[in-house]
């Protein structure tokens, strides 16, 4: 299993933190519609060219399994690129006070172009955290995401600060 840490990891956000009653408290456990994407080869070729990864195994199916890949694989960020649905729909958010904190991926296997995988996202959490700014909510985002066996093949989880 890999795991990866993206954005602002580790921030200094997570110091501080003054209780776990958050108004969003209710909504913790609060589930997406589950949507299912296939990975196409095409879509992990742009996202590499787009990040500068020049590395032929997103390109090219000899290359991956010369590398020992079965298939084309996706580079790793490549699944910020999959939208979940959002369980925080019909949540009083001010979005224009919403800031995106963290970001960690854990991989159980890797992704490939083929994979058809489905995605839910749930609140996992809900705090406040109070700063030289005021008290801000916290919310803790987990998407999973399985193949068509049920497996899972990632887990992203996500920060979200909101501003009071």
């Amino acid at each position: 299993m890999q795991r990866f840490l993206t954005s602002a990891c580790r921030c200094p956000i997570l110091r501080g933190i003054v209780d776990s009653s958050s108004r969003y408290s209710s909504a913790i456990g609060r589930q997406s519609e589950p949507v299912t994407y296939t990975v196409e080869a095409g879509h992990i070729q742009r996202f590499a060219e787009a990040v500068g990864d020049a590395n032929p195994i997103y390109a090219d199916e000899a290359a991956a399994r010369a590398a020992g890949h079965s298939r084309i694989p996706a580079p790793p960020t490549f699944v910020a690129a999959l939208r979940p649905r959002d369980p925080r729909e019909g949540l009083d958010i001010d979005w224009k006070k919403l800031l995106h904190g963290e970001q960690e991926l854990t991989f159980h296997r890797p992704v490939y172009a083929g994979d058809r995988l489905t995605l839910v996202q749930r609140i996992a959490d809900a705090s406040v955290k109070s700063g030289k700014s005021g008290d801000m909510d916290l919310l803790t985002l987990e998407t999973l995401a399985s193949d068509d066996h049920g497996a899972p093949v990632y887990t992203a989880r996500s920060l979200i600060v909101i501003r009071r």
